[in-house]
């Protein structure tokens, strides 16, 4: 076996490798494309061969790569390392033929961090958790970006982190972090870290929910100045408790009540900051108030007390007395933040009725947090359950139910759900499985709303049942919203 500790930047001697790419999505052709700028052989591998599987592979083939498509086993090309995609899981054939082979096994972020420049590489600031992953890392870069810092929002985010880093001229990265990308996590170490919350997810991913957990936690590990938690969620607070930090690093907890010592928190509706200030013992700093916030809400609070405890952690990087994240510039990125679509995002009002897009809702809990707003909802959900139950969810918001429309494959789930806890609440489940039931979903919830109500796409599931992704999904709802209202 190679010893690869001596890559541990983009000036290592990379063309001395010979590395296997595993899956070919956008993570995997980052990879292989980077690899190969930095010399090293590249070889393919995918179990498919769909027709943008096929496009990527033909680029990289006609630079030099190796292509195995259709690949049922790795290929025997003496392979030094294995680099694999978050969509594989932790278990699959070719990790387990890897393993056996004695072949090590990165994934993006463990390929990202080895190929940062030796001298000069930003910091990182990672976000992971259940739900608010994309909004705080957006936050967090907003925030950033208003303290006059470069910084780029890259990760799960859809950006892809290894492309980011191969041209870093940057003072931070703000990293969203999937679970599915930290069981092939070897040496990364974020300046500060955090998991937002823990709740079921990717259950058919990981095995069971306590891996999946574990994963998560993995975010803290090598954490060299702060690690984040949600003091409402007190599994975060376990996490950090048991990570294995660098020596000095900080716990930093956030809550929406007043803060403790070392805590961000809410007095008063304002933000305050009572972990990086001098005299922390005796006092707060305000950083921004509750209003500043949107789209408004206590998770989306719990969100921004997130990214501003990250922002303020790296503006300590020099001494905690120069902070170079300022209170302004913690309003002024909050203020000017922009939510990524398809959360929570009001599509139209008419008649009384809102109809809201919350297609990244893609568990219970998340789903949760949107039913939970609202006194009145139709709720449109469904599709690729990821081995979640619904029992929780919807017996938290029975009393709020006036219908529910179902579509998609794991349909049943939730409808078995909604007739154990929620048996009064009428249901229509569409037998249809194409992007059509979306328009259908939608006539149905137009013609039972009544003033007062909200019709909520928050599907609690995965799209790829029916839809390209969550974005496909929240688009096909807004435009049958449009053309059923002829907005």
């Amino acid at each position: 076996m190679r010893n690869l500790d001596v890559f541990d930047s983009k000036d290592a001697n990379w063309s001395s490798l010979n590395v296997g790419i595993l899956g070919l999505g956008i993570a995997g052709f980052a990879a292989a494309d980077a690899l190969m700028q930095l010399g090293a052989q590249v070889s393919i591998v995918d179990s498919g061969s769909s027709e943008s599987v096929s496009e990527r592979a033909d680029i990289l083939g006609s630079l030099g790569a190796a292509t195995f498509l259709n690949a049922k086993t790795l290929p025997d090309q003496n392979l030094d390392l294995v680099v694999t995609s978050p969509g594989l899981i932790p278990s699959h054939h070719f990790h387990r033929q890897a393993g056996l082979l004695g072949i090590p096994i990165w994934g993006e972020l463990e390929l990202a961090w080895r190929i940062r420049p030796r001298r000069g590489a930003a910091q990182w600031l990672c976000v992971t958790g259940t739900n608010g992953k994309t909004t705080t890392t957006l936050m967090l870069d907003s925030i950033l970006r208003a303290s006059g810092l470069r910084s780029e929002a890259a990760g799960n985010i859809g950006h892809s982190l290894v492309g980011v880093v191969m041209h870093d001229e940057l003072d931070v990265i703000a990293v969203e972090v999937g679970a599915p990308q930290l069981p092939f996590v070897h040496n990364m170490s974020p300046w500060a870290s955090t998991c937002l919350n823990i709740a079921p997810d990717h259950v058919d991913h990981f095995g069971d929910f306590n891996h999946y957990a574990k994963a998560k936690a993995r975010i803290y590990e090598r954490t060299q100045f702060a690690a984040v938690f949600n003091c409402h969620d007190e599994s975060t607070r376990s996490m950090v408790e048991d990570a294995d930090v660098i020596d000095g690093c900080r716990a930093i907890g956030y809550t929406r009540g007043v803060p403790g010592l070392s805590e961000l928190g809410v007095v008063d509706g304002a933000l305050v900051d009572r972990a990086f200030v001098a005299n922390r013992m005796d006092y707060a700093q305000e950083l921004a108030l509750v209003s500043d916030v949107h789209p408004a809400g206590g998770h989306n609070l719990e969100n921004a007390l997130a990214a501003a405890a990250l922002a303020r952690a790296f503006g300590t990087l020099d001494s905690e007395e120069s902070n170079r994240v300022s209170p302004s510039a913690v309003r002024a990125g909050l203020q000017g933040f922009a939510p990524a679509p398809h959360r929570n995002a009001i599509v139209a009002q008419e008649g009384g009725v809102t109809y809201i897009d919350d297609s990244k809702a893609t568990n219970a809990h998340a789903a949760h947090m949107s039913l939970a707003t609202h006194a009145s909802v139709i709720w449109i959900a469904g599709g690729l359950a990821k081995g979640q139950e619904f029992d929780e969810l919807v017996a938290a918001n029975a009393v709020r139910l006036k219908m529910v429309i179902l579509m998609g494959t794991d349909a049943e789930v939730i409808a078995n759900a909604l007739g154990r806890h929620a048996p009064n609440v009428p249901v229509i489940t569409l037998a249809t499985r194409d992007t059509s039931a979306m328009t259908e979903a939608v006539r149905i919830a137009h013609q039972r709303a009544v003033s007062g109500d909200t019709v909520v796409l928050a599907p609690g599931c995965a799209s790829w049942d029916m839809f390209t992704d969550y974005s496909h999904r929240g688009e096909v709802f807004s435009g049958a919203v449009e053309r059923e209202l002829r907005i």
